[in-house]
């Protein structure tokens, strides 16, 4: 219930000094005046109701004083005006309802005692003044006391949607969280099972083959699907599933690529990145690998790093391509994700077709972990995906 607190301490405790002044001047200055307006039964009764209008303001923060205060002016005649103010104020900071009633049966008490000294009025006076010493002073305590409900419904009010939006979220992400999950096993259950197959086939050939150039390429083979699972299973979340490549898996990987057929020169740094950096690095020169035997087979590969006190420089050009196209699946999302991979560490990637048919990839990462991330949008010039 804490945005009940809230609501009852704002409506039970002063604002601003200027947003009270002009309801302050109404609320000292017109009982005060209506004292003044009348006719005093007994000469202290004046100064008395005076002390109760001076000191309403009391009740921004002890309702109760100021109400006990007015007291005396209503057994003099002259403490209605201040009263009525009191009371209201009493009746809206009260935590139940019957405070309010008690504070009311306080008024009629006192005006009854005050009353007891005219027992020669008639009856019927006697019977209108106790109902007006019970009506009149009920009205402004339950005023007081509805609109302190009324906060009290509007902040439970506010609470329940709060809950039920909070509800509805919770089940919104964990729907999301099962689909994830679903789409996560279907993926696992279909790449991996064709994967798992080609890793076993390709075992088969190189133990049943007898050309060796044939077993390496199988072997190869193996490897890579291999590697392909493991590296699937550690994107998708799988437990037990781990893949830590990164800067000192990149001679391994231009090994295997080399191994492949691609011609590369590689000019490393003495670099020591982060792992963060280090996964990063890894990612931009592996997908521009895969960009360079999609779109520019048979053409040479030269891949620069270079650094310097805040950065690392990565240089990936290849050259036009010297043998037709494979006939490959493109997604066109290659340099996308990767543009994001690197703007996640801190980077930019920019990419740049050269008329001849060559093609740049230049990755600019931090030479260490960045103390924030910067997004922004894909800095690609060009796109072969």
């Amino acid at each position: 219930m804490s945005e009940l607190r809230v609501r009852l301490r704002e409506l039970c405790t002063p604002g601003p000094v200027g947003k009270r002044i002009g309801l302050e001047v109404l609320a000292v200055g017109v009982p005060l005046l209506a004292v003044l307006m009348s006719y005093p039964p007994q000469p202290w009764t004046l100064p008395v109701a005076v002390v109760a209008c001076l000191a309403l303001p009391l009740r921004l923060r002890w309702p109760w004083l100021a109400y006990a205060i007015c007291l005396p002016a209503l057994y003099g005649g002259l403490g209605w005006p201040p009263a009525l103010v009191a009371l209201f104020r009493v009746g809206m900071c009260s935590k139940r309802v019957s405070t309010a009633v008690w504070a009311v049966a306080g008024v009629f008490v006192t005006v009854q005692v005050a009353n007891q000294f005219n027992l020669d009025e008639p009856l019927a006076n006697l019977i209108v003044s106790a109902m007006f010493s019970l009506v009149v002073p009920a009205g402004p305590a339950a005023l007081g006391v509805l609109i302190r409900l009324r906060a009290e419904l509007t902040a439970t009010l506010a609470e329940r949607d709060a809950a039920r939006r909070a509800e509805l979220t919770a089940r919104l992400d964990t729907a999301r969280a099962d689909e994830r999950a679903r789409i996560t096993r279907e993926i696992h259950d279909a790449v991996g099972h064709n994967t798992t197959l080609i890793a076993v086939q390709a075992a088969a050939l190189a133990a049943t083959t007898t050309d060796p150039a044939a077993r390496q390429t199988a072997e190869q083979l193996r490897h890579l699907a291999k590697q392909s699972l493991a590296e699937m299973r550690s994107a998708l979340g799988l437990a037990g599933a781990t893949s830590h490549n990164g800067y000192p898996d990149i001679p391994t990987l231009i090994t295997q690529a080399r191994t492949a057929g691609l011609n590369i020169t590689y000019t490393p740094t003495d670099a020591t990145p982060s792992p963060l950096i280090g996964r990063a690095l890894y990612r931009v020169i592996q997908e521009a690998l895969t960009n360079a035997v999609k779109h520019a087979p048979g053409a040479p590969i030269a891949i620069t790093l270079t650094r310097d006190t805040t950065r690392i420089l990565t240089t990936i050009t290849n050259g036009p391509p010297t043998a037709p196209r494979p006939d490959l699946a493109q997604s066109g999302t290659g340099l996308e994700g990767l543009t994001e991979r690197v703007t996640t560490a801190g980077g930019t990637l920019t990419t740049q077709p050269h008329p001849d048919g060559s093609f740049t990839l230049q990755a600019t990462l931090p030479a260490h972990d960045p103390t924030k991330v910067a997004p922004g949008p894909p800095t690609s010039g060009g796109s072969q995906l």
